[in-house]
């Protein structure tokens, strides 16, 4: 939009065009009265497509997923009802760096005169924009429109820069308003401290030359800020092989020769955490140390041989050189063109290779499942799993991923009903991908049902439900029957929804079956409704529980 335009343009008009700018082509969301003049806009007058949700949780949640696949995602809600609705789906964005904006609408300035009980609110006006700005990078209430435009750019810009959440409220009487001054949009894209970045290459060359096992430790931000082709190209231009978190998973291909496997503390594979803990210096980019990243804290990562680099600080050894961007390290180091010593990533094996798949007539596990799974994944191309929390979650760890960015999970914020959601929000974001949810019954109870909202586009993903009667992972913590979820048909949605296909899953020979199926079902959804035992658990969660157990328990210190 040119400056003339500007000044002939309304708030709202303003406000659409900026994000469809930055290349947002859907909104997540659901109507109400004090939003609609800003969804008509979206809806007429720009190219934006409206991508109408069941909840507006799941909103946020579809949002998230398609903000980590295309860059920058959007809900769009209306005031306190839906908005503290999708607070917690907004919430786990930004615990995650995943940058969604929140485009809410909120009663009119001249209906607030006298403070009334107008429908929605809270507590005061300004409740929902103090809520959410305690888990967005920026946040405005566009209310005063000399300044409303300067307040969109520099919200917008900060969800672009930090990779989070950010909140823009426009009361409905201000939707239509043109300002009528003059605005220049200031682009100010923050540049490294050179003095800063110069000092801090030269000490990770220092140490990465002068080590004798090298290594590199990649995680989330590597895949928020798109910096995939930059983690490989210093990964092969040093030979230094690259590892990853759970976060991480499918920043670049396990295929990859350098690949060494995903690092996950003593939660993780014996090989690959021997191999990463001996290095004697770790180039971590854009980790999330995290208690589910570390395997409950049983990491054994040594500070003084680390190289900790993120889009927030850059911390060598125990100095810190602030004002360093993430992208422009990496590039500093490419161009260095570094010569370390090079040690090969342990030998790749097949994680599910011990995974006894039994008669077809026998009971199915949860390592049969995994197992299944991994298979169709090698047999086919094109597919990205979304893991939801608990089992789902540990147990896909070890699910080969053969091209980036095809593994979604809520790893550390660990919202349950994540998964199904943001399975629309890929689909949204991705049409020619297939989508694998693997979700507990648990999780799939609450929001689940967003297969509606699959349907209604004419989505195909592949729904497999791990039906062992309630929540798994908390039952090795600690069990009761508060554990405990009521038993759904869920292979018999498709006749609630009128399409679709349902199986039901209770031996070896049906898993194939149904899975065989589901695949070449492309005009629809499919759900696979696998019973499995109450105490059925894969092998890392077995691990991680034991650990996280004492902690519950208060027989741990927590170290």
């Amino acid at each position: 939009m040119s400056q003339s335009n500007h000044e002939t343009a309304s708030i709202g008009r303003y406000l659409v065009d900026r994000i469809a700018g930055l290349g947002v082509e859907h909104v997540f969301g659901i109507p109400g009265d004090y939003v609609l003049g800003l969804y008509k806009i979206l809806e007429t007058e720009s190219p934006i497509k409206l991508v109408g949700t069941t909840r507006e949780d799941a909103a946020g949640y579809a949002a998230d997923a398609y903000a980590r696949i295309k860059g920058l995602g959007c809900v769009c809600v209306t005031y306190c009802v839906g908005g503290l609705s999708a607070a917690n789906s907004v919430a786990g964005a930004f615990a995650e760096k995943s940058p969604v904006i929140v485009l809410s609408g909120s009663p009119g300035l001249n209906e607030r005169a006298r403070n009334p009980l107008l429908h929605h609110k809270v507590k005061t006006f300004e409740t929902q924009y103090d809520v959410f700005r305690q888990f967005t990078a920026a946040s405005a209430v566009l209310d005063r429109p000399e300044t409303a435009f300067a307040e969109i750019d520099r919200v917008l810009d900060a969800a672009v820069r930090y990779k989070r959440p950010v909140y823009l409220e426009l009361p409905r009487d201000l939707v239509h308003v043109v300002p009528g001054a003059p605005h220049r949009r200031e682009r100010v894209v923050p540049k490294s401290d050179p003095g800063a970045l110069r000092e801090a290459l030269d000490e990770a060359r220092a140490m990465l030359t002068a080590a004798k096992r090298p290594m590199i430790l990649a995680d989330a931000e590597v895949h928020r800020f798109h910096l995939q082709d930059d983690l490989i190209d210093l990964a092969e231009s040093t030979g230094m092989p690259f590892a990853t978190t759970i976060l991480g998973k499918s920043v670049a291909s396990e295929s990859h020769p350098l690949f060494a496997g995903m690092y996950e503390g003593a939660m993780g594979r014996a090989e690959v955490t021997e191999f990463v803990e001996s290095s004697d210096c770790l180039l971590m980019l854009g980790c999330f140390l995290t208690d589910i990243n570390l395997g409950a804290f049983t990491a054994k990562l040594d500070p003084s041989r680390c190289i900790d680099a993120t889009s927030e600080h850059v911390r060598i050894r125990r100095a810190e050189y602030p004002d360093v961007r993430l992208d422009d390290f990496m590039q500093g180091l490419i161009e260095r063109k570094l010569v370390v010593a090079r040690t090969p990533p342990p030998p790749r094996v097949n994680p599910f290779a011990d995974v006894d798949m039994g008669a077809a007539d026998s009971p199915t596990t949860s390592a049969k499942v995994f197992a299944r799974i991994n298979r169709l994944l090698t047999e086919t191309t094109g597919t990205t799993v979304i893991a939801d929390v608990g089992d789902s979650l540990f147990g896909s760890a070890d699910l080969e991923m053969d091209r980036r960015t095809e593994f979604l999970c809520p790893a550390y914020y660990a919202s349950m009903g994540f998964s199904v959601p943001a399975a629309v929000g890929t689909n949204v974001a991705n049409p020619s991908s297939r989508v694998v949810v693997i979700v507990g019954d648990g999780a799939f109870q609450m929001t689940g049902m967003e297969l509606s909202t699959a349907a209604r586009h004419g989505f195909n993903p592949i729904v497999v439900i791990l039906n062992n009667h309630g929540y798994t992972t908390e039952r090795f913590l600690l069990d009761g029957s508060f554990n405990d979820v009521h038993p759904w048909r869920f292979h018999e949605i498709p006749k609630v929804l009128g399409t679709g296909k349902g199986f039901e899953v209770r031996t070896a020979g049906e898993l194939d079956e149904a899975l065989i199926a589901a695949w070449a079902n492309t005009a629809s959804f499919s759900v696979v409704n696998v019973h499995l035992d109450k105490l059925d658990h894969s092998p890392a969660l077995e691990r991680l529980t034991s650990r996280l157990s004492k902690v519950v328990r208060g027989e741990s210190d927590g170290r």
